[in-house]
């Protein structure tokens, strides 16, 4: 990368390269928007010119889209097709074997397919700008229990079903898984002390549609083998689907916020009407705002508890998470957005009591354009769940200019997790949402009958030097219907509270308030959808 207008730069990106560790390719993109604000223009590589290997996949996906499509072989042998959960369980990956772990901070560990993974995947490592594939071994696995007699068949040609990568995240003594593929096109990654939450997908396609959604998937991966001091590790992948063919690059840096950037190049096989870009993959049973719960001694059961962004006018929306009845969706239009992810805001052990599933230590994620996406909609899906073993939560952006078939599309963002809010955030933020009755106790009021109770409560960031004194306002709408007794007070640990009532209707209310100061805003914006049918 170069700027075209030296003169002017206060910044070389040779400085900027300089700039290592976990806010490398975050200072990357900070660069990017700076020369944009301070009038430069920027003369980028073009994608893949600097990486014959990279370049080599994005060929053959263009070739595989301009052909029709060939779901893969069937090829693995019955007895693992046939495997139950616990005796794919019980094939394990020795950890003695792990690749690399002698020669690079970074060692690869991989999956056996079977099971619910019947499509083994192709492995390659790249060394010295050579590519060799890495062939399946039943000797890199140990077979207990039940899965024991698998040894007595040939498990030549079983293949991988996928891989984890592992690295001294939290020690030195110890090498932490911080990511994983498996399974279509998700990846799942970890920074420090962060416990495996919400899942991470190439591509969303159709979701939640009513023809049905497709998944597409990398059949083949090319690993750059990590060096002596790496501190990152790069992957290509092929993407392959009924609809699609990808070529992609993944470099992913762990850390206190592990991240990848993503780099792709699309073909499209067929016309394409709901594109999600960068899908983010979730878990919300029930919160602090819940109606219906169950019989549970855990306070909250989620592994994301709401949706924030940043549109390209800088507003940032966060929206509370639900397990609705019915399947709902919702868009939030926008141009050129800044950023959104799925949020685990309470991080505190005692909001839900699970020691085994360690809630209060699932990462957030955040999702960040590294070019302009132009005009579209992040989209929110919320799927009915009866427990926490399905993911119902996801998220995505769609562009307004829809893929048609014979047309391609370049991605470029950076993703990463994270256990507070991203940096540029540094308004109030919305710590709880509660609902009620808005009946007295005690009081026979008819008037109150049916009305609802709203409380949300804001600290943080920009409210932290505001006195209680101050005219803090409350800015609040309703899309439907109307809203009763607005009003905001302080809270007595800092912070405001701003509370409000819906009427008794069987409508829904899509509600918007945020709290300002001399007129400019002081939080983020709380938008939340009342439905009063659910129950």
């Amino acid at each position: 990368m170069r700027c075209n207008c030296f003169s002017r730069c206060p910044i070389s990106w040779r400085q900027v390269r300089r700039w290592q560790g976990d806010r490398w390719h975050v200072g990357r993109w900070l660069v990017r928007r700076w020369f944009v604000l301070i009038g430069c223009t920027l003369a980028l590589p073009a994608l893949a010119e600097d990486d014959k290997h990279f370049s080599a996949v994005i060929e053959r996906a263009q070739q595989l889209a301009a052909e029709a499509y060939h779901p893969p072989e069937e090829s693995l042998p019955k007895v693992l097709r046939e495997l139950d959960y616990d005796t794919y369980r019980q094939i394990r990956f020795n950890p003695a074997h792990a690749y690399w772990q002698d020669e690079s901070p970074f060692s690869l560990q991989l999956f056996h397919s079977g099971f619910l993974f019947p499509t083994p995947i192709t492995l390659n490592v790249i060394e010295n700008d050579t590519v060799t594939p890495l062939p399946f071994s039943a000797e890199d696995f140990s077979y207990d229990g039940n899965a024991a007699k698998l040894k007595e068949h040939d498990l030549t040609g079983s293949g991988h079903a996928g891989f984890r990568l592992h690295y001294p995240l939290n020690s030195e003594e110890y090498d932490d898984e911080f990511a994983v593929f498996l399974g279509a096109s998700y990846f799942r990654i970890v920074g420090r002390n962060q416990a495996y939450g919400l899942s991470t997908r190439g591509l969303a396609i159709d979701t939640a549609s009513t023809t049905g959604e497709e998944f597409p998937a990398f059949r083949e991966f090319w690993m750059y083998k990590p060096d002596a001091d790496a501190e990152h590790i790069e992957l290509l992948a092929l993407m392959d689907s009924p609809s699609i063919s990808g070529a992609y690059r993944f470099i992913i840096q762990p850390g206190e916020n592990t991240q990848v950037e993503v780099e792709a190049a699309l073909f499209a096989r067929n016309d394409i009407a709901k594109l999600g870009v960068a899908p983010l993959t979730s878990m919300f049973t029930y919160g602090e705002a819940s109606r219906k719960r169950p019989d549970d001694f855990r306070p909250q059961v989620h592994d994301s508890d709401g949706l924030l962004m940043q549109t390209g006018s800088g507003e940032w929306i966060w929206r509370p998470l639900t397990n609705p009845e019915h399947l709902r969706i919702s868009t939030f239009m926008d141009s050129a957005p800044q950023g959104f992810g799925l949020m685990q805001r309470e991080r505190d052990f005692n909001r839900y009591l699970d020691i085994e599933a360690q809630y209060h230590r699932r990462p957030s994620q955040w999702v960040m354009p590294l070019d302009d996406w132009g005009p579209g909609r992040v989209e929110l899906v919320e799927i009915p769940t009866p427990d926490e073993t399905h993911d119902n939560i996801v998220a995505y952006w769609v562009a307004d200019d829809t893929l048609e078939a014979g047309e391609s599309r370049r991605l470029h963002y950076l993703t990463h997790t994270l256990n507070t809010q991203p940096e540029a955030h540094s308004l109030g933020r919305a710590i709880r949402t509660r609902h009620g009755r808005a009946s007295v106790p005690g009081q026979a009021d008819s008037t109150l009958q049916g009305q609802r109770q709203f409380i949300v409560d804001f600290q943080g960031g920009a409210l932290d030097d505001i006195a209680a004194d101050q005219p803090v306002e409350l800015v609040i709408n309703a899309q439907q219907g109307e809203v009763l007794l607005p009003q905001v007070t302080p809270l007595p640990n800092k912070g405001w509270r701003a509370s409000f009532r819906l009427p008794d209707s069987h409508q829904p209310s899509d509600v918007r308030l945020r709290l300002t100061l001399n007129e400019e805003p002081i939080s983020e914006t709380w938008n939340y959808v009342w439905y009063p049918n659910d129950q």
